[in-house]
């Protein structure tokens, strides 16, 4: 009988080794990573905020040295982590040549790292001064304006207003707008030396007392200037008389692509025409025009005092003369004359 042999006794397991204690430095590392990102950021943020103080500084600096009236009762300048958020309270510019612009309070903001475009907004209105006309209250719905490509001649610069109003000052002469649904306003640089300005009003409201309202008083108004700007390279000088004078010497012009004002039954258009400064601030060129209800405006405004009666008598008798309504209208020698009749003194910007 064979013998049983004995099974070899079983390799003794080890006991398994104690739980060893997670290291938690992996959990810390992102957060202390953040932390030192947004330091770094925010050295980098007040560097920006103390260069666009400077900045501010210097140029109202050069523009009082130049003549200019510039000034504002608080600044602020916030919009940490990636804004930049510069409010201004009281603030008032006025140039040389008489034009000036004044808001209770102005926001502009723009994103740190982009500080080649800024929205602009006055929640509260504002205040613009013509030279001889006296200052006009705005106010609207809203007042907002986009500012890009500030180093070029014009900057990229859009106004928009909704459902605004015009207030003359006391002792101003009076404003031909009331009120109008809408105003925009489009400058844009472009090749070869130029420029393009864009201005329209839409559902607007004349005011008594004004030219415009003396034609159309509480009937609707709309109005566009389309045109393109030649030399824009030479608008250069301390104020706008200099810049203009300058572009004007250069051989600076309008090139008129669009221009009408409608005023209730009475309007005034152009598709083509050539304009320019003089050296007195005039507007100088002709362009030809088309004209709707001319006879009767010409009363309206001789009747109101915009218009000598013999002018306008006769200016009436050139239209009435042409069906058409196609008529040349130049302006010469800080004068207005509509075909051979001088009706008014020309438009002058300062």
């Amino acid at each position: 009988m064979a013998r049983r042999s004995t099974p070899p006794d079983p390799t003794p397991v080890p006991d398994p080794a104690p739980d060893r204690k997670h290291r938690r430095l992996g959990l810390y590392v992102p957060f202390a990573i953040a932390a030192m990102i947004a330091i770094a950021w925010t050295a980098v943020w007040i560097g920006i905020r103390g260069e666009a103080i400077r900045t501010i500084d210097a140029d109202a600096a050069i523009l009082r040295k130049a003549g200019y009236d510039v000034a504002w009762q608080d600044r602020r300048i916030t919009g940490w982590p990636f804004r930049m958020d510069v409010a201004f309270t009281e603030l008032r510019l006025r140039e040389p040549t008489g034009w000036g612009f004044a808001a209770p309070k102005l926001e502009a903001e723009a994103f740190a790292y982009a500080l080649d475009h800024w929205m602009i907004a006055a929640e509260d209105g504002f205040t613009f001064t013509r030279p001889r006309g006296g200052p006009v209250e705005v106010k609207g719905r809203v007042l907002r304006a986009s500012l890009t490509d500030v180093r070029q001649t014009p900057p990229a610069l859009s106004i928009e207003g909704l459902d605004v109003t015009f207030a003359s000052g006391p002792g101003a002469q009076p404003f031909s707008l009331a009120s109008a649904k809408r105003v925009e306003l489009h400058l844009r640089p472009g090749p070869d030396d130029q420029g393009a300005i864009l201005f329209k009003v839409e559902d607007g409201r004349t005011a008594p007392g004004s030219t415009l309202g003396a034609v159309g008083e509480g009937k609707p108004v709309s109005i566009i200037w389309d045109s393109i700007l030649s030399k824009v390279s030479a608008l250069k000088g301390a104020d706008l008389a200099e810049r203009s004078q300058a572009w004007s010497l250069a051989g600076g012009q309008f090139q008129v692509r669009q221009a009408g004002i409608t005023a209730g039954d009475a309007s005034l258009g152009a598709q083509a025409g050539k304009l320019a400064l003089d050296s007195d601030g005039y507007l100088s060129g002709s362009l030809d025009i088309t004209v709707r209800n001319g006879p009767q405006a010409m009363v309206d405004l001789a009747r109101a005092g915009r218009v000598p009666p013999e002018s306008a008598l006769a200016a009436a008798a050139v239209m009435a003369a042409r069906p058409d309504g196609h008529l040349p209208l130049t302006f010469q020698a800080g004068q207005t004359t509509l075909g051979p009749v001088a009706l008014a003194p020309a438009p002058k910007l300062w």
